[in-house]
C-alpha cells in the first residue's frame, strides 16, 4: 500500500506532545512490513534544528486563501532517520516560520484556522503535482481535520487520492479547531457544506468534527479511550458525533520506540541493566540520583518519580496534597519530579522542594536525559490523570521496572493491570489502580504498592519483571494498523463509503 500519513507533528522536526512521536515512528514501522510510507508536515522554523537534511525541491503551488489573497508555497523534502520513510514539508514562512507550532505567551495564534487551511489545501495539491496513486491518507488530529472534506468535494481535481480512504486518528479529543464561522471560506469551500453533519457546531466551525464526521475511519491511541470518547463525560461535545459513526471506530495502543527505551543499552543511565539484574541496576541509579539532587543518600526509602507536564489533566490536583501530607508528617518517602507548564504549580513544587531538601527534589523544565534516569532510578512511577488518551510515560516505567500508579483511564487502563489477589494469582498484575479519584485514593494506591514492595518480595520481584517484559513496541502497534488499512481500503467503494 501506498500510505500517506498527514500531520503537524513528527519527530525529530517539531514536537509539543505524542502526536510527534506517534508520527515519526509509526510509518517507519509501516515501511518496515513492506508499504511505502510517506509524511506530511508544515515547515515549522523547528525542521531546521532536527539535525536532518533538508531539500530543495522545484515542486512549488499558489493557494487562493480569498479573493484577492494567493498564498504561494514551496515543497522541502527530508526522511525519518534509520528510514526511506520521506518526509514532505509544506513551506510556507508567513505562517509557518514562528517560534512556537500553535501559539505564543498570549494564546493561540489568531490566524490557525488560515494556517492549517492552507496547509491541508496545499497538502493535496502536493500530492496531486507529485501523482502517484495513494491508498492510504492518515489525518491526524484537528490540523488535518479538512482533509477527507476536500477529497470529497475536489475529485476531479484530486485524482491521484480521489479514491483513498481516509483514516483520522484523534489524539486527544480536547483540542478541535475551532474557529468563527466566518472564517470557512479559507478552507476553499462552498457555504453550502457548511452544515450540521460536517464542519458546523453550534454556530462555529470545529475542524476535528468535520474529519470525523466524512473520514472512513475513526481511531484513537486506546482502545478504552475509543469507549470514552463517545460518553459525554470525555466527548468534549463530540461524543454523539463519534457514536454516529458507529463500529467504524476503534482503538489503538501505541507504541514505545525500544531502541531509546531500553535499559540495557539507555546510554543516559549511570547504570544500564535487565530483567536478570534488575535490583543492582536501579539502586545504583537511584544512589547517582539521590546524590545528584541532594537527597537522603538511603537505600531502602522509596524513590517516587513524576515526569511530564504540569496540567490539571495529569492529576496534580491529586498529587500535590500526597506530597504536602508525607513532608509534614515525616513518611520515609522521596519524591523526584519532572516537567512544565502551569505557573502555580512549578511554584507550588518549587515551595515543597524547598521546604524538605533532602526528601523532594524538582526539576522545573525538559530534559530528556533525566527523564530516563527518573524512569530507571524510581521504584514508583506516579500518573494519576483525570484522563489518559495512551500515555507512554507508564509504558517507559513498566520497561524500566518501575511500578506505575495510575488511574484507570484510557491507556492506563488498557496498559497497567491492577494488583489484586486475582490478577498475582493469574500472573498479570504490573500495577496499581485509583479505586477513588481523589488524593486519598492516590495516596492509598500509593501505600498499597509500598505496603507489597516491603512485605511481599517475591510478589514485587514478580511484579517488576512482568512489567520488563511486556511488549509495548511500536512494531506490534503497526501490526494493527496495517490491518486497520486493509479493512479500509475494503470500505473505499461507492457502495460502502
Amino acid at each position: 500500500m501506498n500510505i500517506v500519513y498527514l500531520s503537524s507533528e513528527a519527530v525529530p522536526f517539531a514536537k509539543t506532545g505524542g502526536l510527534a512521536d506517534v508520527c515519526g515512528t509509526l510509518p517507519r514501522e509501516v515501511a518496515a512490513l513492506g508499504h511505502r510510507c510517506t509524511v506530511i508536515i508544515p515547515a515549522f522554523r523547528s525542521i531546521r534544528r532536527s539535525g536532518c537534511d533538508i531539500e530543495t525541491t522545484d515542486l512549488s503551488f499558489a493557494i487562493p486563501m480569498s479573493p484577492g489573497k494567493l498564498i504561494g508555497g514551496r515543497l522541502l523534502k527530508s526522511q525519518l532517520p534509520d528510514s526511506n520513510v520521506d518526509v514532505l514539508m509544506i513551506d510556507q514562512p508567513q505562517y509557518f516560520d514562528r517560534p512556537s507550532l500553535y501559539g505564543d505567551a498570549a494564546g493561540d495564534y489568531p490566524d490557525n484556522a488560515e494556517r492549517f487551511s492552507f496547509f491541508c489545501r496545499a497538502a493535496l495539491v502536493a500530492l496531486q503535482r507529485i501523482g502517484k496513486k495513494v491508498d492510504i491518507l492518515h489525518c491526524n488530529d484537528w490540523q488535518t481535520g479538512l482533509i477527507p472534506g476536500l477529497i470529497r468535494a475536489n475529485q476531479k481535481q484530486l485524482s491521484t487520492v480521489k479514491d483513498a480512504a481516509t483514516i483520522m486518528t484523534i489524539h486527544n479529543m480536547a483540542y478541535q479547531g475551532q474557529f468563527p464561522a466566518d472564517e470557512f471560506p479559507l478552507t476553499g469551500l462552498p457555504w453550502l457544506e457548511f452544515n450540521h453533519r460536517t464542519y458546523e457546531y453550534y454556530g462555529y466551525m470545529n475542524f476535528l468534527k468535520a474529519g470525523i464526521a466524512m473520514c472512513d475511519l475513526v481511531t484513537t491511541v486506546s482502545p478504552r479511550y475509543a469507549m470514552e470518547i463517545q460518553t459525554p463525560y470525555h466527548g468534549c461535545g463530540l461524543d454523539g458525533v463519534i457514536a454516529s459513526r458507529g463500529g467504524r471506530v476503534q482503538g489503538i495502543t501505541n507504541g514505545i520506540d525500544t531502541s531509546v527505551w531500553n535499559p540495557e543499552t539507555d546510554v543516559n543511565l549511570p547504570a544500564q541493566f535487565g530483567v536478570e539484574n534488575w535490583r543492582e541496576g536501579k539502586l545504583a541509579n537511584k544512589r547517582s540520583l539521590q546524590k545528584e539532587f541532594k537527597l537522603e543518600e538511603n537505600d531502602d526509602v522509596p524513590m517516587i518519580g513524576l515526569v511530564g507536564r504540569l496540567a490539571e489533566q495529569k492529576g496534580w490536583d491529586l498529587i500535590l496534597p500526597v506530597i504536602e501530607r508525607h513532608v509534614a508528617e515525616g513518611r520515609p518517602t522521596q519524591w523526584m519530579v519532572l516537567g512544565s507548564g502551569d505557573p502555580i504549580i512549578e511554584k507550588e513544587l518549587r515551595r515543597l522542594a524547598e521546604a524538605a531538601p533532602d526528601q523532594v527534589a524538582a526539576h522545573i523544565g525538559f530534559n530528556d536525559s533525566l527523564a530516563h534516569r527518573i524512569e530507571a532510578g524510581s521504584d514508583l512511577f506516579v500518573m494519576p490523570s483525570h484522563y489518559e488518551p495512551c500515555g507512554l510515560n507508564q509504558l517507559y516505567s513498566l520497561r524500566y521496572g518501575t511500578v506505575p500508579v495510575v488511574t484507570p483511564t484510557g491507556g492506563l487502563a488498557d496498559t497497567v493491570v491492577d494488583t489484586t489477589p486475582e490478577s498475582i494469582a493469574k500472573k498479570t498484575a504490573t500495577g496499581f489502580h485509583l479505586a477513588e479519584i481523589s488524593s486519598y485514593g492516590l495516596d492509598e494506591a500509593i501505600g498499597k504498592a509500598l505496603y507489597l514492595r516491603y512485605h511481599e518480595e517475591k510478589n514485587w520481584d514478580a511484579l517488576v519483571r512482568r512489567g520488563m517484559t511486556c511488549d509495548w513496541s511500536w512494531r506490534k502497534s503497526a501490526s494493527q494498523y496495517v490491518s486497520l488499512y486493509e479493512s479500509a481500503v475494503a470500505l473505499t467503494t461507492p457502495a460502502t463509503r
